[in-house]
């Protein structure tokens, strides 16, 4: 199994908006994508706090699965999955909270899953364009 991913893990989008303040160490994960190092998802959170941010924790866990053994090849394939996942929901991170190596009829597969996080200024979570773009349309109507 992988011992760069495991339950607690915290990866965030390259290039999101951080405090200037926080300080912590990091890798280049896979598309994009960095993860964190010396920190779980508790830690970091604790600093984003300290520095007046937000670090939200989203309901609803999100698996990937993929064939293969369990090495860190099949691991990074469902990790680049949720990956995806999370790019097309606009957040910046995500929590790992289970990885898992399993066999169904005898073929060996990974499960990966993680919660949905985002690091924002704001205490009101407003991660979607989409929904920046209503609030406009709706301004211009009234």
């Amino acid at each position: 199994m992988a011992d760069r991913i495991k339950m607690g893990i915290i990866l965030y989008e390259e290039g999101a908006l951080l405090p200037e303040s926080l300080c912590f160490e990091s890798e280049g994960y896979s598309n994009g994508w960095r993860l964190v190092k010396n920190l779980d998802a508790y830690g970091l959170d604790r600093k984003i706090r300290e520095a007046g941010w937000t670090f939200f924790y989203l309901a609803g866990e999100t698996k990937a699965s993929v064939f293969g053994l369990g090495g860190e090849k099949a691991v990074r394939r469902a990790v680049n999955k949720l990956i995806a996942c999370m790019n097309s929901d606009k957040l910046n991170s995500l929590e790992i909270t289970q990885v898992a190596a399993k066999r169904f009829m005898g073929l060996p597969y990974v499960t990966v899953s993680a919660h949905p996080r985002h690091i924002q200024k704001s205490m009101f979570l407003s991660y979607d364009e989409r929904v920046a773009k209503c609030d406009r349309a709706e301004s211009v109507v009234v």
